[in-house]
């Protein structure tokens, strides 16, 4: 029967799971968003990707594993407990370049671009949004989780979620679409 069950997990997924689970880690992308990162990932051969918000590294997980060979993922977060674990586990791959600092200012005096950015953070998504769009390569692919309600929202942050969403739909350098599937999904495609 079709389903929309995740059953293959990239390496080390297990690993970073139970981590996670130690450490109490309440902000984990699903494995939904995950499988749709690792084909979009893979439908971007030799290319740059940005994640903010590292976490513990199960959404970066599901990003390798997309990504070929003569890709690169750089991964932010500014909580280096949580970041730890993403080192420990998946810090061994030369793909991937993690940096502990403030994503917010990291974006605003970076001048690289990628092909795909994941925004899972604050900055990126709700702060900083100009810094991050200019960051995007022409055909680059924006993707954000979260956009339907969660348990962890704070109050009135759904007035953030429409806020984002109409600054995005205003746009004329974006095509996107909203998912409401996983935890509700944004894909932009930048022209």
């Amino acid at each position: 029967m079709y389903s929309d069950d995740i059953h293959t997990l990239p390496p080390a997924y297990a690993d970073i799971e139970a981590a996670s689970q130690t450490i109490r880690f309440s902000m984990p992308s699903d494995r939904q968003t995950g499988a749709i990162l690792k084909m979009l990932a893979a439908s971007k051969p030799k290319s740059k990707l940005l994640e903010i918000g590292t976490g513990t590294g199960l959404a970066t997980a599901w990003l390798l594993a997309g990504m070929d060979a003569d890709s690169t993922l750089t991964s932010i977060d500014n909580e280096p407990a949580y970041q730890a674990i993403a080192r420990q586990v998946l810090g061994a791959d030369d793909r991937l370049q993690l940096v502990c600092t403030d994503a917010g200012n990291w974006l605003e005096t970076t001048d690289q671009t990628f092909d795909l950015i994941f925004a899972d953070a604050w900055p990126g998504k709700y702060a900083n949004l100009d810094a991050t769009l200019n960051a995007l390569a022409p055909g680059g692919l924006y993707v954000l989780d979260d956009m339907l309600p969660q348990p962890n929202w704070p109050d009135g942050h759904g007035d953030n979620v429409d806020k984002l969403v109409r600054e995005l739909e205003g746009r004329h350098d974006l095509h996107l679409v909203k998912l409401a599937w996983s935890t509700g999904l944004l894909i932009a495609s930048r022209n």
